[in-house]
């Protein structure tokens, strides 16, 4: 679970009552997807023949450049998810990490659990005493990742909801 219950309007659309604009939605989903394709090669080397994943990163992609409608985008998502669940370990966050992505066009908070599942695949891929300074490695170059426009929005967006995220943003 990835979403809290009280939804930060910050992350919510003008149009549907929030203060997020369109362009930063587009900027949130497309750092997710920057997220969630870092760690799709531990997915595919699972899973070579499986294209779920990849095509939920390109949907969001699409979708952010206008190129798809929004039930597309969140189609191919919940695809990857589906990808993900008869997996264990990386391959299965990695996949999770593709479905979140893909699912940032619906709600521009799945773009939390896009970063948080890459990070946690980043983990279980590592030898088990370099998993924590694994999973730091990777949230750094996310944030590096991070557009400016939402840089400060995701920053705190990451300390309001790490817990949630099962503490993955810990500096």
């Amino acid at each position: 679970m990835i979403l809290s219950a009280d939804r930060d309007p910050r992350l919510i659309t003008i149009r549907r009552g929030g203060t997020l604009t369109d362009d930063d939605h587009r900027l949130l989903a497309l750092w997710a997807a920057t997220c969630a394709e870092h760690v799709l090669p531990l997915f595919e080397s699972v899973q070579p023949t499986d294209p779920r994943p990849r095509e939920a990163i390109q949907r969001i992609r699409a979708w952010a450049g206008g190129e798809v409608r929004m039930s597309d985008a969140r189609a191919a998502g919940g695809h990857a998810m589906a990808a993900a669940r008869p997996l264990r370990g990386a391959a299965r966050h990695a996949a999770f990490a593709a479905g979140q992505a893909g699912v940032v066009a619906h709600v521009a908070a799945h773009d939390l659990g896009a970063a948080a599942y890459a990070i946690k695949a980043v983990r279980a891929a590592a030898p088990t005493q370099d998993a924590g300074t694994a999973g730091r490695r990777e949230c750094a170059w996310q944030r590096a990742q991070l557009p400016d426009a939402v840089r400060e929005l995701v920053l705190d967006d990451q300390r309001r909801r790490n817990e949630i995220c099962w503490s993955v943003f810990e500096p």
